[in-house]
């Protein structure tokens, strides 16, 4: 009980997890892309301040690049990736030596474009089934075994997506739902990547079951966006306050609140005045306590939106924006109550005061090269890595400091997914090998 109310007292999000279903907080582990808490952070777990040769548990080879996540529960680890015969796969690995378990083949061949391909979207588990998602709207439900549950074309059911950079958002599983959210241009251009000759599109929120598939609802969300900037590669994430439980979306220059039954909207705001063709949105919401935060892209800012509201609260709920160093693509930080903002493009790293904007320290983050992955954190750590694949430890604390700094094999670059953080242990992943760092 105590342990339950500690994480309560760590803020709404965090509570909604303690008491969700699918909760691995308690056990360390790191069930989906932004981690137990849906906001980047991990439970207490002795995390490692270094990352070196030195601690390094394994290295396993993978068999493709991705831009996906590995996530953890118990002792197997999940992840998606092209394998040898350049197929769609979801793989599960051992967490203690990192040998292969098993590998399920799709059938379905992997695409690229620029830094981008099929396997983007993490997939997420509750410890007894995993959905994994990719760019070509195959749907899978896996039993922890590898065993197939079932499996669903998106594209088959609702057109191919309409993303210019293939299609990247990741599916949520929240109280006995599967969430997808597919926000896309509403006219497929004949060099997109996957273009079907059917040009009229629908941005929604999909709901499913996730014991067979089915849907069990679809909500059409329209903005007043134009061309890319209906585009989205943004995941949901679930909120408790004033309004019961909402599911938290972004994209279509719009941050909105759905309800979990009908998807209906409850709320939405406008994320910047300025209107342009090309503001895609690649950041996820994250909220804290009573606050609700969501990115521009492109240095629009980070904007900041009081909870409890209904309809258009654009200018009713705003309490705050942040412009000084904001994020393109990088989903900030909350973690301990504070709040952290990844510049990944100019590389710089921000810690604000959650409830008012205000710069507590910023800091350069001295690497070469642009840094793709959102920051993760825990036991006062924030772990970042950059495009070419140099792993940077930073201080959580009150000043900033880059704790540790480890630079992976250069023919393993490029590096894009984000860390996952579980057990003690800190998950990597290079275009060749996944590494295992920390506690053996």
């Amino acid at each position: 009980m105590k342990r339950l109310n500690s994480l309560r007292t760590a803020g709404l999000t965090a509570a909604l997890f303690a008491v969700s279903a699918l909760t691995g907080s308690v056990r360390g582990d790191w069930p989906q892309w932004r981690g137990p808490a849906f906001n980047g952070s991990a439970p207490a777990g002795s995390l490692p301040a270094t990352i070196s040769a030195e601690n390094q548990v394994w290295r396993t080879p993978l068999p493709g690049r991705a831009g996906s996540t590995p996530i953890v529960w118990g002792d197997n680890i999940f992840l998606t990736s092209p394998n040898e015969a350049k197929n769609l796969s979801v793989v599960c690995l051992n967490r203690q030596t990192g040998s292969q378990r098993w590998a399920f083949d799709t059938g379905v061949p992997d695409k690229e474009k620029s830094r981008n391909n099929l396997c983007a979207p993490t997939p997420v588990t509750d410890g007894q089934t995993v959905f994994a998602l990719f760019g070509s709207g195959d749907l899978v439900a896996l039993h922890v075994s590898g065993r197939q549950v079932w499996r669903r074309s998106l594209h088959k059911d609702f057109g191919r997506f309409a993303v210019m950079w293939i299609y990247g958002s990741s599916p949520l599983l929240f109280e006995g739902k599967l969430y997808v959210q597919v926000f896309q241009r509403d006219e497929m251009p004949a060099d997109y990547p996957l273009f079907d000759g059917k040009p009229a599109r629908e941005s929604f929120l999909l709901c499913l079951d996730p014991k067979t598939g089915e849907t069990l609802w679809k909500h059409v969300r329209t903005t007043d966006s134009t061309k890319e900037s209906h585009e989205s590669y943004a995941t949901p994430v679930p909120y408790a306050g004033k309004n019961g439980t909402e599911i938290v979306v972004v994209g279509g220059d719009h941050v909105s609140g759905h309800s979990p039954k009908d998807g209906s909207e409850i709320w939405r705001a406008r994320l910047y005045e300025k209107r342009d063709d090309w503001y895609r949105i690649v950041t996820s919401a994250v909220t804290q306590d009573d606050l609700i935060y969501a990115s521009g892209p492109k240095g629009q800012p980070v904007v900041a939106f009081k909870q409890g509201g209904h309809g258009d609260v654009t200018a009713t709920h705003k309490a705050w924006e942040f412009k000084d160093s904001p994020t393109d693509w990088a989903t900030p930080l909350v973690m301990d109550g504070k709040l952290f903002v990844l510049d990944g493009g100019k590389r710089v790293l921000s810690r604000l005061d959650p409830k008012t904007g205000a710069v507590k320290w910023t800091g350069k983050l001295e690497v070469p090269d642009s840094i793709w992955s959102s920051p993760h954190g825990g036991d006062g750590k924030i772990y970042l890595r950059s495009e070419s694949g140099a792993v940077l430890v930073c201080s959580a604390g009150d000043e900033f400091k880059i704790l540790s700094r480890y630079q992976l094999p250069p023919d393993e670059a490029p590096c894009f997914g984000s860390v996952a953080l579980s057990h003690g242990q800190v998950f990597v992943r290079s275009a060749k090998a996944l590494y295992c760092f920390g506690a053996k």
